[in-house]
């Protein structure tokens, strides 16, 4: 007697489990949106990335071109200390203009990934709503039929 009760509970359960299917495309849904805001996150770093090399790039071969001026042999010992300001003096120009543009680099990825994440934001609370909403349906849908099928 106790075995058919068993056997009769672990069938109700295998029936109201049954009844709740498992939505995978919800997950696919989620991955994907995960995998293209990881994409467009990744393209705005790679850029930043690039622009910042382009900008330390010139950077250095203007220095290097510079230096090579600095150290040319001068006829006059009052040569030397005009070449040492004006390399200095044409040094301090370029560093607060290459730090400027770095700024603006780190502005623009700051004002971009902001937009990513708030866009995502909205997309990833409409998926969730949804799929709260359609397992609701089918919750509520599956315990109708799995006290349908008790009675």
């Amino acid at each position: 007697m106790a075995n058919a009760k068993a056997q009769d509970v672990t069938a109700l359960l295998k029936d109201v489990m049954g009844a709740f299917p498992v939505d995978t495309a919800v997950m696919e849904d989620a991955f994907k949106t995960q995998a293209t805001l990881n994409e467009k996150l990744s393209a705005v770093a790679l850029d930043a990335a690039s622009k910042s090399t382009e900008i330390s790039s010139k950077w250095t071969k203007d220095t290097l071109a510079k230096l090579a001026e600095l150290s040319k042999a001068k006829s006059e010992p009052a040569d030397y200390a005009k070449a040492m300001t004006d390399f200095a003096s044409a040094q301090a120009e370029v560093a607060a203009e290459n730090v400027a543009a770095f700024a603006e680099i780190a502005k623009k990825v700051q004002m971009e990934t902001v937009e990513l994440m708030m866009a995502a934001g909205k997309e990833f609370g409409e998926e969730a709503s949804n799929a709260v909403k359609k397992a609701t349906n089918d919750a509520t849908a599956a315990a109708k039929k799995a006290t349908a099928s008790a009675k």
